[in-house]
């Protein structure tokens, strides 16, 4: 992509990313998921979702359906971001792995995906019920990973998680495609259900904790909490305060903790980390005055109660990312020329950058901007026009919205020919 000019090289850029991990424990998309997306929160303009799910469907006529049609889940996500300008970037399944990205189209020419990864951990790895799923991309020229992991279950099982952990880090070289190694990356977003639980405490002591809100007591035996504080390369991974009760183990359609006959101990099984290589310190969002090369601030670190369809509550984090972004402009700039109509072809011309390597596979595609039915103000951005890099595999240049003209819009001749022809 072009490189950045003096002008414009010390604008700093703000986008909010907004983060999801739940482990959904086989069940259908509950009907509401505007406090899961934060879709009514005023104070938000996000500009990308990232939604890992755990435990998704993957019984032998689940698979057979979402191979030939879309998940429920990603229909659901898809059907709700749409009309909100957002479209789906990349997304990888490994049986019940879900890694969905979307990003407001206006983002999409500075995004390219690089690769996509499953990972098996389960059974001697060779079986996708344990393991992560990856994307990997660059976003404003910045190396992005993206990780969704499930990581082995039960209190005794530590080593194993974190063995599992390790493998998944191992497993992400890509140098046979010139990718760096994830570790030098300049952001990693780590999260799903990695199962880490609740040491050395009882099941009536976790419950009073949890019932009077004393989690201090619990974060000291917390798993995760205590390999950071011995493993060098985990604890250069960060998370927010753990402000919010033990999201597993919950009675479905309910918020009571496990009733069964096991009882299992509450934990937070849900987890969401990130690594900058920048930035040694990423804080909570406060302001500044001189914003850096490349941090990530959180926002929000919340558990989601309202929602009971899985033993799990789903986990988000709320992120604004501060960069200087690397690249200036689209490598393709598309214009429709003309006004254009449904009555005749469209004829589009559209400008490239020396450096882009176009390929005979390339598309261009017309796709309808939804509208929020709720504005019920008359609008001309309908349309949008994507050019596809078959090289690089993603969108490489957008145009502005426009509208197509019904022929009843137009001057019509003495032919009763509309006016102009394209």
């Amino acid at each position: 992509m072009a490189a950045m000019n003096p002008q414009t090289e010390l604008r700093v850029r703000t986008l909010s990313i907004h983060v999801v991990t739940w482990n959904v424990a086989s069940a259908a998309p509950p009907p509401d998921l505007s406090d899961l997306l934060q879709l009514n929160n005023l104070n938000l303009n996000l500009d990308v979702y990232v939604i890992g799910l755990q435990e998704m469907n993957c019984g032998i006529m689940s698979l057979l359906s979402d191979t030939a049609f879309e998940d429920p889940w990603s229909s659901f996500f898809m059907d709700v971001l749409s009309p909100l300008s957002f479209v789906k970037v990349s997304s990888v399944r490994m049986q019940g792995l879900l890694l969905l990205i979307f990003a407001k189209y206006q983002h999409l020419p500075f995004i390219q995906i690089l690769s996509t990864k499953s990972t098996p951990t389960g059974l001697f790895g060779y079986w996708g019920n344990k393991g992560g799923v990856n994307i990997f991309l660059k976003f404003y020229g910045y190396y992005v990973s993206i990780v969704n992991c499930h990581l082995p279950p039960h209190v005794a099982n530590n080593d194993q998680r974190l063995e599992h952990f390790d493998r998944i880090l191992e497993m992400q070289n890509f140098e046979a495609q010139d990718i760096p190694n994830i570790l030098d990356h300049d952001l990693i977003l780590w999260f799903g259900d990695m199962n880490f639980r609740i040491e050395d405490f009882g099941l009536h002591f976790v419950r009073e904790s949890i019932k009077n809100q004393c989690y201090s007591d619990l974060w000291e035996k917390d798993q995760l909490s205590i390999a950071k504080r011995h493993d060098p390369l985990l604890r250069e991974f960060q998370e927010g305060p753990l402000l919010f009760p033990p999201t597993y183990k919950f009675d479905k359609n309910s918020n009571n903790y496990d009733t069964s006959e096991k009882k299992r101990k509450p934990a937070w099984t849900d987890r969401i980390l990130w690594r900058l290589k920048r930035q040694p310190q990423a804080a909570i969002h406060t302001p500044t005055l001189s914003a850096p090369h490349f941090t990530l601030f959180l926002r929000s670190y919340v558990s989601h109660m309202l929602y009971s369809v899985s033993d799990h509550k789903p986990v988000t984090s709320t992120f604004d990312l501060e960069l200087k972004p690397l690249v200036s402009a689209p490598l393709i700039t598309l214009l429709p020329e003309s006004r254009c109509t449904t009555e005749c072809d469209m004829l589009i011309s559209y400008s490239l950058t020396a450096d882009f390597l176009s390929s005979p596979w390339d598309w261009i595609g017309l796709y309808k901007v939804y509208i929020d039915i709720s504005d019920i103000r008359e609008t001309e951005d309908q349309f949008l026009l994507f050019y596809y890099s078959n090289n690089l595999h993603s969108v490489v240049g957008i145009s502005t919205p426009f509208k197509i003209q019904p022929r009843s819009f137009l001057a019509e001749g003495p032919l009763d020919e509309a006016q102009p022809q394209i």
